[in-house]
């Protein structure tokens, strides 16, 4: 009896998600060409405009013919830069589509009970794993790049989620659930599902030592931040110094209440973070590093 290969609908999505990351990187590969081509065709320009403003503290004046060519020169150069700027938008929304097919396609594998070897199966990781994972997580999380007058979108930053938003499965949340003591405490948990007739989500914890799943209603969830603010363009957009936050304590997956030291400087940079801890006398911790991705606004009041 010949061999029959049956295909069930999660094999199929990821043959197609895979099909389509393929597209996707071919389409990338052409738009970084056409950027350096682009960089290429506008250099001549820009080493003019500096040979023309040497000439000019040669001479030690500003004719009218100067002034005429540089104004000529400069309009030609805003005009490569846009054209410069469009291709690498385009370029970024190819890498954001892509990663969202990675994501989409790690779920298909997970509920197919389909892994490979860069990516096992969560009851199996190894808890140092587990850390490298959550810190190239941070570290990938797309910088947010606005259009000149836009503001920065719901989950840019310190941006809380709209009113009516609901997390997708694989996002990753901050979630109130009970501990093994009867106390209840924020860990950084992965969305399974999400009911509109009961209002409640399912998640399941991201450490593999917890190995639960729970089902809690909006108001125990956080979404976190899907792309990070830029300090040098929107500041408005991160934490301020003694702003009240929930952070996640470096190596490990509970968030605690922390009061904002210093806000990052730089796209690249973190937050410092004061975690409230009775041990020290004045009730905070020595100032930590925490990424964007994990610093979330905390709505319980400031201690006394």
């Amino acid at each position: 009896m010949p061999y029959k290969c049956y295909r069930t609908p999660d094999t199929m999505a990821l043959v197609s998600a895979d099909s389509r990351i393929a597209e996707l990187l071919t389409e990338l590969h052409q738009l970084i060409k056409q950027t350096q081509e682009e960089r290429s065709r506008s250099e001549h320009n820009l080493v003019n405009i500096q040979k023309t403003h040497e000439r000019m503290q040669t001479e030690n004046k500003i004719s009218p013919y100067y002034r005429t060519k540089l104004r000529g020169l400069y309009t030609t150069a805003k005009a490569d830069a846009e054209a410069e700027c469009n291709i690498l938008r385009k370029a970024l929304d190819k890498i954001a589509e892509i990663k969202s097919l990675l994501e989409e396609r790690r779920i298909a594998a997970k509920i197919a009970g389909l892994y490979n070897d860069s990516e096992p199966p969560r009851k199996t990781m190894r808890r140092g794993v587990l850390m490298t994972l959550l810190q190239q997580s941070a570290m990938t999380l797309p910088l947010w790049i606005g259009k000149p007058g836009d503001k920065p979108p719901p989950l840019c930053g310190a941006i809380p989620a709209s009113g009516d938003y609901v997390a997708k499965p694989g996002d990753k949340v901050a979630a109130r659930v009970k501990a093994v003591d009867g106390d209840e405490q924020w860990i950084l948990a992965e969305v399974v599902s999400y009911s509109h007739a009961t209002n409640k989500y399912e998640v399941d914890d991201i450490d593999e030592e917890g190995k639960e799943r729970h089902t809690l209603s909006r108001r125990r969830i956080i979404p976190l931040p899907q792309w990070k603010a830029n300090p040098e363009t929107d500041p408005e957009a991160l934490f301020q110094k003694e702003q009240l936050v929930l952070a996640l304590y470096p190596q490990t997956t509970c968030f605690y209440r922390a009061l904002i030291h210093t806000p990052p400087q730089r796209p690249q940079d973190d937050y410092s973070v004061l975690f409230e801890d009775t041990s020290y006398a004045d009730g905070y911790s020595p100032p930590l590093n925490v990424a964007q991705r994990y610093v979330v606004a905390c709505k319980e009041p400031k201690k006394k």
